[in-house]
């Protein structure tokens, strides 16, 4: 078995024409790619102009990249807890806009494919007279009652290659107060060499079983990255943990962009959310996770199960050949990172649930969690 964490690239796909019908955020009007999201929420808090007497609040729950793209452009922070189900605290929220000085934006995070609870932030935002901006770096394909994440807010940024195997791509929607600076960016092109070298991963990626041909290639590719290092070959890293002021120009790669145009994602939105309640089914009452139901619309990103420990239950189940995730564990503390947020970086473990993951690979999942012992059974996980 070697079930991956994230999915692969099908080679037909680079000669296919794009065909699908693009959903939102494809389809916005004023849209602008980036090669990195992160590099996307930058521009667009720079171009906001808020200085450090005008705070953005921001969840306590975050990766690290987009907070210090949001600093980078010179804005101040002021902190939101989020609880254990991945809620925000919508009264801690109301206290922040009433401290002076009084907050510009109001930056919202929908985690692992759920919706934050948009229709009360919106009223907040109203009330306040806050700008509203939706992360859905972990969210694209989402709806809340038939209406796409990313179009309630003004702004909203999309990490794509989280969900679709392409080489690289962030995006920025403008829904309201368009900035004409934004959609008229001049950008450089990212490294050849690292978009082609994420591209042979993706589609190297591809067969989820046992494959020698592809681990023999990964060897290779990996020897000859040590290389072009050891020989200072520039390159533009991908998916790593950080935010650099000197790559903030850079756009999404071509191959991406037409990429984007041929995956069906109505059969993506599908398949995510069949496995995600299979696996599901098979821990119901056995292990422990966030327990979110899956309303209509939400195209889950992982399945989020609660270990004791982390980085062995990760290990454990790589040693089984099944690809996790162990989202934001680094992050430096600060306001709010205590109680429920530790907790969630603490014990909160992704499983792939993508649109390459079979049945058969799922029933083998859950049965290695279980035997295993991974799950947390116990009454709290941070006594």
């Amino acid at each position: 078995m070697n079930l991956l964490a994230w999915p692969g690239l099908d080679p037909a796909l680079l000669v296919r024409d794009g065909e699908s019908e693009a959903p939102f955020p494809l389809n916005a009007v004023h849209a602008t790619y980036f090669f990195r999201a992160r590099n996307a929420i930058y521009h667009l808090f720079r171009c906001l102009g808020l200085g450090p007497d005008a705070p953005v609040l921001v969840p306590s729950y975050h990766s690290g990249n987009e907070i210090e793209a949001i600093r980078a452009a010179g804005a101040s922070l002021r902190f939101y807890g989020i609880d254990r189900q991945l809620e925000p605290d919508l009264d801690e929220i109301v206290r922040l806009c009433r401290q002076e000085p009084r907050p510009r934006v109001l930056f919202c995070i929908h985690f692992l494919g759920w919706p934050q609870p948009i229709e009360a932030l919106t009223k907040i935002c109203r009330e306040y007279d806050l700008i509203l901006v939706e992360d859905c770096a972990l969210a694209m394909l989402s709806e809340r009652e038939g209406r796409p994440l990313g179009s309630f807010g003004d702004y909203a940024v999309f990490c794509m290659y989280k969900t679709v195997p392409i080489p690289n791509g962030g995006l920025l929607v403008q829904n309201e107060h368009v900035i004409e600076a934004l959609e008229s960016m001049k950008m450089k092109p990212g490294s050849l060499i690292s978009v082609n070298g994420r591209l042979c991963d993706l589609l190297l990626a591809r067969r989820n079983g046992s494959n020698h041909l592809r681990d023999a290639a990964m060897a290779f590719k990996q020897g000859i990255s040590k290389r072009l290092s050891a020989f200072g070959v520039p390159r533009t890293p991908i998916g790593e943990i950080g935010f650099d002021i000197n790559r903030v120009d850079l756009a999404m790669s071509k191959v991406s962009r037409r990429l984007l145009r041929t995956f069906d994602y109505d059969n993506i939105r599908r398949r995510r959310r069949e496995n995600f309640l299979q696996l599901q089914s098979s821990l119901q009452g056995r292990a422990a996770f966030i327990e979110k139901p899956l309303q209509e619309g939400v195209c889950p990103l992982f399945f989020p199960l609660l270990v004791a420990d982390k980085t062995s239950a990760a290990k454990a189940l790589q040693d089984c050949g099944i690809g996790t995730i162990e989202f934001w564990n680094t992050t430096p503390a600060g306001p709010n990172e205590g109680g429920d947020v530790a907790f969630l970086r603490r014990h909160v473990l992704e499983l792939p649930i993508h649109q390459d993951v079979t049945s058969e690979q799922i029933s083998y999942m859950a049965e290695k969690v279980l035997n295993l012992g991974l799950g947390w059974s116990g009454p709290t996980l941070d006594n």
